[in-house]
């Protein structure tokens, strides 16, 4: 945990100061080695089909097409990969049109670019759908004209679009991986925000406190992150017949990644409720001992993720706190704004135990009666 903290405290420094941090410059590297693969696989396939079979002297467009159209971001998405090969591809098929009725010159060049932008932006609100449009318009408009006579660079980007989309189920970016890896990196800020939380409330050290109110209001990108991978995930499994299998998982992780989402949003207010009472001396080691019970448990969720073996350990740790949430129980005489807390973990509690698969009936029904 110290370690990891260590990481992120250099991680921004780094970025404060502007130097180059190899760690992470590594890391990014390897999680980018799947991505690149499969750029020089398609990029090499739309070369050697429009230059070997279809004899183009030289297919630009379509290695380029197969690059932009792929890309490293992690929103590899067969929907999002077409996308960008047809906003590509619009642009080259307008300007050539425009480029056989206006000819080439300065002039032309500006009401090509004026023509193609206005065209693509009304087809999609996407900024890179317009960029990668006009950016290939110019493209048309600039260089020599190739053998073969109009279009021919229209062939070439319809080659390298459909290679991109086929590579992306052919050879996929593992996205479950990347799914699982982005599950970890929440999981690990989530449970260092759990152990300064109970290090706050067991000492009364509104620091720590702050600490973890910190660390829970940064996980949203997480969760976004991990949205977005596994919805990339879904989307090439449902295409690739590789991956097709490995649906049924993907869509429980989802599952349990929506549910995550809401047992975060309520522990950030947990972590704001206690913060604000921590720093008057008064003795919380129930409450301590319930949080760190619930920390324990949502580990064990964690787990679960990459061994669905931990799912039902996960289950059992979880309906262990439901039992015990009853400030009666947990903090016998303490003041109202400390039962307010062991109130409000029921909700979150619910929302984890529904992320192993109950149903909000049968969640709720583990709870202790208050």
């Amino acid at each position: 945990m110290a370690t990891g903290r260590a990481g992120a405290l250099r991680r921004g420094l780094s970025r404060a100061s502007g130097r180059f941090d190899p760690r992470a410059a590594t890391s990014r590297t390897i999680s980018s080695f799947p991505a690149v693969v499969q750029i020089v696989v398609a990029a090499s396939a739309s070369y050697a089909i429009t230059h070997l079979a279809l004899g183009h002297a030289i297919p630009l467009l379509a290695v380029t097409i197969t690059i932009s159209s792929l890309g490293l971001a992690r929103d590899a998405r067969p929907r999002v990969v077409l996308e960008n090969a047809v906003g590509v591809l619009i642009g080259i098929a307008l300007s050539e049109v425009l480029l056989l009725v206006l000819g080439k010159g300065i002039w032309q060049v500006a009401v090509v670019l004026a023509v193609v932008l206005t065209v693509a932006r009304f087809a999609s609100p996407s900024s890179a759908f317009v960029a990668a449009a006009a950016t290939q318009s110019m493209l048309v408009m600039l260089l020599p004209d190739p053998d073969g006579g109009p279009f021919v660079r229209s062939v070439d980007g319809a080659v390298g679009g459909a290679v991109a989309l086929a590579v992306t189920a052919i050879v996929p970016r593992d996205p479950i991986g990347l799914a699982r890896a982005d599950a970890r990196r929440l999981f690990a800020e989530v449970d260092a925000a759990f152990a300064a939380l109970v290090a706050g409330v067991r000492t009364d050290d509104v620091r720590r406190a702050d600490e973890a109110l910190r660390r829970l209001r940064s996980t949203q990108p997480l969760l976004d992150d991990w949205a977005s991978t596994l919805e990339s995930a879904l989307s090439i499994s449902r295409l690739s017949p590789f991956l097709r299998s490995r649906l049924p998982s993907l869509r429980q992780q989802q599952h349990l990644r929506q549910q995550v989402d809401l047992a975060v949003r309520n522990l950030r207010v947990i972590a704001r409720r206690v913060d604000t009472s921590l720093g008057d001396g008064r003795d919380r080691l129930g409450l301590a001992d319930l949080l760190e019970s619930t920390a324990r448990a949502v580990d064990e969720l964690g787990r679960s993720v990459v061994d669905v073996e931990r799912g039902p350990v996960a289950r059992d740790a979880l309906t262990a706190v439901a039992r015990r949430l009853d400030p009666a129980v947990v903090a016998p005489g303490a003041p109202v704004t400390e039962a307010i807390v062991v109130l409000m973990l029921r909700p979150l509690v619910i929302d984890l135990l529904m992320a192993t698969g109950l149903d909000h009936a049968e969640a709720r029904a583990r709870l202790a009666v208050v």
